[in-house]
Formats: C-alpha cells, structure tokens, sequence
C-alpha cells in the first residue's frame, strides 16, 4: 500500500465529512450570532437561550439536507468500494 494512495483517501474522508458537517455548523453558527446580538440588545444575559433554536436550525437543515447528504455518503462509500482493486493490485 502507496502512502499516496492513504493520503488521497484520508484527504477525500476529511473532505465528505466537512461537506455533510456544513449545513448544520454554518446554521447553529448564524443562529448563535443572531441569539448572541438579541443578547446584547437587551441584555439578557441567558445561557440555555441559545440552545432551543440551534437545535430547531440543526434539525431543520438534517431534514431539508438528508437526501443530497446520503447521496455524497453513498457515492463515497461506492467509489471506496471501487478503489479496493485497485489497493489489492499495489
């Protein structure tokens, strides 16, 4: 086994992972931001706040991403599939 080979592989993994992360991290990141300046608005000063809507966002975005989600986890794990040969051959 080629430490290219690994390499490519781990990098595309790291890549999938970021790409399936994104929508619910980039949600509870601009919920937070708006929660954050209602906060300081009106200073209140809540810590459990935040956390109903971020949970409501990362909900929502699983729900409305799921399809295009499973979609890059099946095609992925096929093209995994598929370089197996190729990883025998080496």
């Amino acid at each position: 086994m080629e430490n290219d080979f690994v390499i490519e592989v781990v990098n595309q993994a790291i890549r999938v992972t970021l790409m399936l992360a994104a929508p619910m991290l980039i949600g509870a990141l601009v919920v937070g931001v708006v929660v954050s300046i209602f906060q300081a608005v009106t200073q209140i000063n809540e810590q459990t706040l935040s956390f109903i809507p971020k949970i409501l966002v990362i909900i929502a975005a699983l729900v409305i991403f799921s399809p295009w989600m499973m979609e890059t986890m099946v095609t992925y794990t096929r093209e995994l599939f598929i370089s197996i040969p190729e990883l025998i051959r080496r």
